[in-house]
């Protein structure tokens, strides 16, 4: 099965930039997509210093759908957005002000791969952390995902009007132009290797070392039910895990909506629309219920794929009840793309002159 490569490589314009991220894609680039990807054949998406967040999360979704394996390797500077202080990639106009609507959030990169199947996935990151931000990171881990295996390091600032190199990327794309990829922890040992014997490590880097998860975790067995297509079974097993995690620590829990949330991913890839937005919308609900704020990461995500899987419904019955439950969780959940309550009552008003 073909593989899938992302390159991202991107900084802000200007004073705020930190790292040279982009100075590493031409050197990638020179790999072959095979050895890149650890694959026979490979498919590769290049973006080089994007300007908008929205137009990432496309490129990101559709790699994120392949369904062979996918090699992530994001090169740049992570910031945190004032109004939540959660880390984001800057982009080519970010600047500390402007964090939360022009830097892509890191957590969209987490969202987006967490259903892909066990195994499946690998992030490569040579990351630069701002000072507010590298001392966010010291007290919480970058969370990459628990399906993933991620590699790499994040780095200090560097010295005042100094802007750095991605020297462990580089060294990532020297070592894969021989043209034989070692395995992705053998890979990253070898660069943070070349990185130190450089000078290029300041011994306060932040590395980042996570295999992905065990074979035996339910989240690999219900992947597997679903790539054979076995999708009553996924679900009845997330149903199963859902049930005991409120059992033992209650319906509205993150241990339960966890699941919640795989049940409103299982019955997007069943092909149920329905199911999978009355999910999302009881997610979103229970957040909010909880006290979570309407801005949060997960009150948002919830939100965003209920109207998302909402678009998606063909019976125009269940669209109205749906909608105008959405139309209310829109009005008090706005997210981040312009117009979505709009959308909604549009959309609404619409099938309310079809009967």
């Amino acid at each position: 099965m073909p593989g899938t490569v992302l390159l991202l490589a991107a900084s802000p314009v200007g004073k705020g930039c930190l790292v040279d991220a982009a100075s590493v894609l031409p050197v990638l680039a020179a790999v072959p997509p095979a050895v890149l990807s650890g694959t026979d054949t490979a498919n590769v998406v290049e973006l080089a210093d994007p300007l908008e967040p929205q137009a990432v999360l496309t490129r990101l979704r559709a790699a994120a759908t392949a369904p062979g394996p996918l090699t992530v390797y994001v090169t740049g500077q992570l910031q945190l957005d004032r109004r939540q202080r959660l880390p984001h990639l800057a982009l080519a106009r970010t600047t500390p002000a402007t964090v939360r609507y022009t830097a892509l959030p890191w957590h969209w990169i987490r969202e987006e791969l967490r259903l892909r199947p066990t195994g499946a996935t690998t992030l490569l990151l040579d990351l630069h952390a701002d000072r507010e931000t590298w001392e966010w990171l010291r007290a919480h881990p970058l969370d990459s995902g628990r399906n993933n295996a991620v590699y790499g390091r994040i780095a200090p600032p560097p010295s005042r009007r100094t802007v750095a190199g991605p020297a462990y990327m580089r060294n990532i794309a020297t070592i894969l132009r021989s043209g034989h990829r070692p395995p992705p922890e053998q890979l990253h040992q070898q660069a943070l290797a070349r990185v130190a014997a450089e000078g290029g490590a300041t011994g306060a880097d932040l590395v980042l070392t996570a295999p992905g998860p065990l074979p035996d975790d339910p989240h690999a067995v219900i992947a597997d039910a679903v790539r054979s297509g076995r999708h009553a079974d996924a679900e009845a097993l997330a149903a199963h895990h859902e049930r005991a995690a409120a059992q033992a620590h209650g319906p509205a829990s993150e241990d339960a909506l966890h699941w919640t949330e795989v049940r409103a991913d299982l019955a997007m890839f069943a092909g149920d629309p329905v199911r999978s937005c009355r999910a999302w919308l009881t997610v979103a609900t229970a957040r909010l219920n909880a006290g979570q704020a309407p801005d949060a990461p997960a009150v948002e995500a919830a939100v965003d794929r209920a109207h998302h899987q909402w678009g998606r419904i063909g019976d125009a019955a269940a669209a109205r009840e749906l909608g105008a439950a959405l139309a209310e969780l829109r009005g008090r959940v706005p997210g981040r793309r312009e117009g979505a309550l709009d959308h909604v009552q549009r959309e609404l008003n619409r099938l309310q002159t079809q009967g």
